[in-house]
């Protein structure tokens, strides 16, 4: 996972280097790219009413604290700097809640397509501007959860000596029993199958109205199922980082060097890669969007150029 990723051992030096300068170089685009997003949405007061643009910035906002974190994380993890207990907690908590921001914001945004293309009568009601936010709040609860789950049974267990000491920062450091890997896995388990039933319980309605649509309607309906579709792919990846840990504890009984080989391309892949689709979905996809962002890049580059 993005919060206890490691490349300092078991790798020659250059090739850590290589490794960090790599992340670094994708962080820093991302992030750009995000920040670009997250800029425009603010200035176009249009957005601000619209349920799924808000939960499009709410995406965003997350994943770039997400990538903020982890990538200081990482950095302190290859310099081998320690930090109180304490102090790691706490971060712990803020990265392991809005990880699983992303997909749960992914499957609000699911729905809400479902309402638009499945029962737009409704929609003005069920996505209103006061209900969203509404919503964003359950999202953040419902995002706690394995956080929760995973605090518990570590203040449970811990002792107070514990507290007191130092330590490289890592979700890995709050597990002292068997029965606490069992119980993040049976957590994870729940919530990647829930996810998927509602994915699939949203295409399978709008595959339905897609057939049945009039010719003016089908096009929207098609756009409305792709972004459904890409949302799916999208989802996948941050659920199979749900999976990540369990992959790397069971790859680190074989080899440690392998560890770190799977390490890192579990964070490439499953931590970076779903954070720079959002933009490619929403940011570039989407008409609306991709002509403020022009508009909005054409303004700060004549304004510089003045």
């Amino acid at each position: 996972m993005a919060d206890n990723i490691s490349l300092a051992g078991g790798l020659m030096p250059r090739q850590v280097n290589l490794q960090v300068v790599i992340v670094q170089i994708l962080v820093i685009i991302f992030l750009w790219v995000n920040m670009l997003l997250i800029v425009t949405f603010f200035k176009q007061e249009c957005f601000h009413a619209s349920a799924r643009y808000i939960l499009f910035a709410v995406m965003l906002l997350s994943d770039s604290l997400v990538l903020i974190v982890s990538d200081v994380l990482l950095i302190l993890s290859y310099f081998q700097l320690t930090m109180h207990v304490w102090l790691c907690t706490i971060i712990s908590v803020v990265i392991l809640i809005y990880v699983h921001v992303t997909p749960v914001t992914l499957t609000a945004m699911t729905l809400e397509r479902y309402v638009a293309i499945c029962m737009p009568l409704h929609h003005a009601e069920l996505c209103s501007t006061r209900r969203v936010m509404f919503f964003v709040l359950i999202i953040h609860g419902i995002s706690s959860g394995p956080c929760l789950v995973i605090f518990i049974s570590f203040f449970a267990s811990a002792s107070l000596s514990f507290y007191k000491q130092n330590m490289i920062c890592s979700v890995e450091w709050f597990f002292f029993q068997t029965w606490q890997h069992h119980l993040r896995s049976a957590v994870s388990q729940v919530y990647f199958l829930i996810m998927c039933i509602v994915i699939v319980f949203c295409y399978e309605r709008i595959m339905k109205v897609a057939k049945a649509a009039s010719a003016e309607n089908k096009l929207s309906t098609q756009k409305g199922l792709r972004t459904v579709l890409l949302h799916a792919f999208q989802l996948l990846l941050c659920l199979i980082q749900l999976w990540c840990p369990f992959i790397e504890a069971a790859v680190l009984q074989i080899s440690l060097e392998l560890f770190v080989h799977v390490r890192y391309f579990n964070y490439i892949t499953f931590s970076l890669a779903p954070r720079c689709l959002s933009p490619l979905i929403y940011g570039l996809r989407d008409e609306t969007f991709f002509l403020a962002l022009k508009n909005q890049t054409c303004f700060n580059l004549t304004k510089r150029k003045n």
